[in-house]
């Protein structure tokens, strides 16, 4: 059969699970009906029947509405789950493929680790692609000499490391994982050169990190870390092209290598930078210039290429006809090679992608995710042919000042930059005036055209915006991972990191763009309501779970019922809310190579999460709303402690974190502790009980389910006496809000 006439991919429905999801979801909605009749019907009889009072009833229900409310979003990822096969070997020639710019980000050398950095650009440049099609930049948000010394040290060690991979077959082309032997190797490893080679390249690498090494050395003696922390914001545009690629006069035996060019961004203190957003539509006006390939790959600067192979795949549906015209970008999921056995932090954060994504592209697409993925330069930047002229005062409107910049947009534009001509000198100075802080003022950039400014999860609210223009996106999930990174295994920089996440998801939900209300406009109800999960999980979460950790309790120490009788038809409705909603998750988590540690770990980071981080990053969201905060942005940390990375390992709770964290986790254990025993004495010794035990079963289950599930708290509270325990001033202080809670609690309830 012609190569030409087979499919590039095929798109598999899970069928089986789209039956099992629509039951499931059918079954749960009529609990739910059933509960909320429970409910209304005791708000809405005479007064002089109601023995119970109304606020803790009204509280409790309000927290399962809104936890309702989240599961109901959350089925529109499993309307119709698919997943992806694609036959790269089937593309044309490499003289027919697509150039393919790669953006790699940076911003802090002291928190993200500079080997590692440089083990992502060098992987970037050895995918394997046509060289002469292939252009890696690194942004430098930091601008510091010590990532512009060592990205040229990376460039002069590929050029032995790409050629070592191209000879004999490297799939593993980041240096750090091959030669360490983290991964199984691949490649002809049985002839004596191959050894040969092998060793050579172990001490060239070698001398690589020394040469690292060496540099950080000589920029601290200079004092330029304490510098840099000024710097960072206060520095001119700086533009360097570690190596052009060779032109055609060039020795048949010189190393055919991509283009790699450095770019450092101006910041001043006076002009606000956007974040990583700011950094990615600078690489888009730069790369333009330079090389402008219609098809860009943006990576985390931790997150190397694992398989070769990726473009290639990527393109398979950007150079399919049926699929290319609406495609904005192809995602790859985030994979992490160090998560421990019990991960518990769900760093992998498993359920994004192994089971959302999949339900999304079944849709329109999955939200663009960060990292890992390949966009169409049109999708960002729209389509200006050649055809339809160019009209210069309207576009620089749009776009900015630079005339060579507005001919770029055409997608015939050839940069003479790579090909070494007379303009290049010019071009790069016109780059750095690209590159320039007050360049996108009064322009459509982080508005319009490229990533958007309008949060800081600038990969969230673009891929909301491109579907919102009618653009299709895909997710590839192959067998063997094409980009591995390092994930967060500190519960501090986690906690910040969820809080970052919450600050700007709620932002959104809460802002003219809710996907609730925007979405529906644009795309169909089925995906807003994906987007729409996303963006309020973490308010319906923190509200929800407040609720649920503090009404029954403070109840059950008072004898208040919330919850029908044991024996109760009504109280089965419950149960089978609780039950179903564990053994779905449970059945999701098994279906996906889990196990049952993992689905107890989720449950109980899911309850962690909610109650702090999630709480204060919803309302650091409300704050900015009013205006009473300015949005920030820190980097997460990548540098790992080895006593921290130890723990982690061994499924031990690091809680050396902030107060902020700690206090509302200890202060409902505290609660709880007090609720139970207090319940269970109530139970056990009050002669007046009779059957009214029967109505407080479900709130001391409910005591007891969250303290057995957040047993670690308690370990950490009483039992641990290692430098990574609860310390005794965080329990004191937490024991004071639980007596506030209590008292003040009951006497407004009850």
């Amino acid at each position: 059969m012609d190569k030409n006439s087979l499919p590039l991919h095929l798109c598999h429905v899970h069928n089986f699970s789209i039956i099992i999801n629509r039951s499931y979801a059918i079954l749960h909605s009529i609990a739910i009906a059933f509960l909320i009749n429970y409910r209304c019907s005791f708000l809405f009889q005479e007064t002089k029947n109601i023995t119970i009072p109304k606020l803790p009833w009204l509280l409790l229900f309000t927290s399962e509405l809104l936890l309702s409310l989240s599961w109901l979003l959350r089925q529109a990822y499993r309307w119709r789950p698919v997943s992806r096969t694609t036959f790269p070997e089937r593309l044309p020639g490499d003289d027919k493929l697509p150039a393919i710019d790669v953006f790699i980000c940076t911003a802090d050398p002291n928190k993200e680790p500079t080997v590692e950095v440089m083990n992502t650009v060098i992987s970037a440049m050895a995918l394997d692609y046509p060289p002469e099609k292939l252009h890696v930049y690194l942004s430098d948000d930091g601008g510091t000499a010590v990532t512009l010394r060592v990205t040229k040290e990376a460039w002069n060690f590929a050029r032995s490391w790409l050629p070592f991979c191209r000879t004999y077959g490297i799939k593993t082309r980041c240096p750090e994982v091959y030669l360490s032997g983290y991964e199984e190797n691949h490649g002809d490893f049985n002839c004596s050169e191959f050894k040969a080679e092998k060793k050579k390249i172990e001490e060239k690498y070698e001398m690589f990190k020394e040469r690292i090494k060496r540099i950080r050395e000589e920029h601290s003696k200079l004092a330029e870390v304490a510098a840099a922390i000024g710097n960072s914001r206060d520095h001119p545009s700086l533009i360097e092209v570690i190596q052009a690629y060779p032109n055609e006069e060039s020795h048949e035996d010189q190393v055919k290598m991509p283009l790699l060019v450095y770019v450092s961004r101006e910041k001043r203190p006076s002009h606000h930078h956007n974040f990583k957003a700011g950094a990615l539509n600078v690489l888009l006006r730069v790369s333009a210039m330079m090389s402008n390939s219609p098809y860009i790959l943006v990576l985390d600067c931790d997150m190397y290429c694992n398989d070769p192979n990726s473009a290639r795949q990527a393109i398979c549906y950007h150079f399919d006809p049926e699929i290319s015209p609406s495609l904005a970008f192809v995602q790859f999921p985030q994979t992490f090679r160090d998560i421990s056995e019990d991960d518990i932090y769900d760093s992998q954060i498993r359920f994004v992608f192994k089971i959302h994504w999949y339900g999304s592209d079944g849709l329109r697409g999955p939200i663009l995710s960060g990292t890992n993925f390949y966009a169409k330069r049109e999708a960002l930047m729209g389509n200006f042919s050649a055809q339809k002229g160019l009209d210069f005062a309207a576009l620089k409107t749009s776009f900015g000042p630079s005339n060579e910049f507005i001919k770029a947009l055409r997608q015939d534009y050839k940069p003479s930059f790579i090909n070494g001509g007379e303009s290049s000198s010019t071009l790069l100075e016109e780059a750095k005036v690209l590159a320039s802080c007050s360049y996108e003022n009064q322009t459509a950039w982080g508005t319009k055209v490229g990533f958007m400014y309008f949060s800081i999860l600038e990969d969230y609210f673009t891929g909301f915006s491109l579907h919102c223009k009618g653009w299709k996106s895909v997710y590839l999930n192959p067998i063997r991972p094409q980009f591995v990174g390092t994930s967060t295994k500190i519960f501090n920089d986690l906690s910040i990191q969820w809080t970052k996440w919450a600050s700007g998801l709620v932002g959104i939900a809460i802002s003219r763009f809710c996907p609730l209300i925007y979405g529906p406009l644009k795309m169909s109800l089925v995906q807003s309501m994906c987007y729409a999960d996303h963006a309020f999980l973490p308010l319906l979460s923190c509200l929800s779970l407040w609720g649920f950790a503090l009404i029954p309790q403070l109840c059950l120490l008072n004898g208040i019922p919330l919850y029908p009788e044991v024996s109760g038809l009504n109280f089965i409705v419950f149960l089978f809310i609780f039950v179903s909603s564990l053994l779905k998750s449970l059945h999701e988590i098994l279906l996906t190579d889990g196990r049952i540690r993992t689905w107890k770990n989720e449950w109980r980071i899911w309850m962690m999460k909610s109650v702090t981080s999630y709480s204060y990053g919803s309302l650091d969201a409300v704050l900015n709303k009013f205006g009473m905060r300015e949005a920030s942005f820190l980097p997460t940390n990548k540098v790992t402690d080895n006593e921290q990375v130890k723990l982690y390992e061994r499924g031990i709770f690091d809680f050396r974190t902030a107060t902020m964290f700690l206090a509302p986790l200890v202060t409902i254990i505290l609660v709880n502790i007090a609720s139970f025993v207090g319940g269970v004495v109530r139970i056990m010794f009050m002669k007046d009980s009779g059957d009214h035990w029967k109505k407080m079963v479900g709130q001391i289950f409910l005591s007891f389910y969250i303290l057995i599930t957040n047993f670690a708290v308690i370990e950490g509270m009483i039992m641990r006496k290692d430098e990574a325990r609860i310390p005794a001033s965080v329990t004191l202080l937490s024991a004071v809000f639980s007596v506030i809670i209590l008292l003040l609690g009951s006497s407004v309830l009850c």
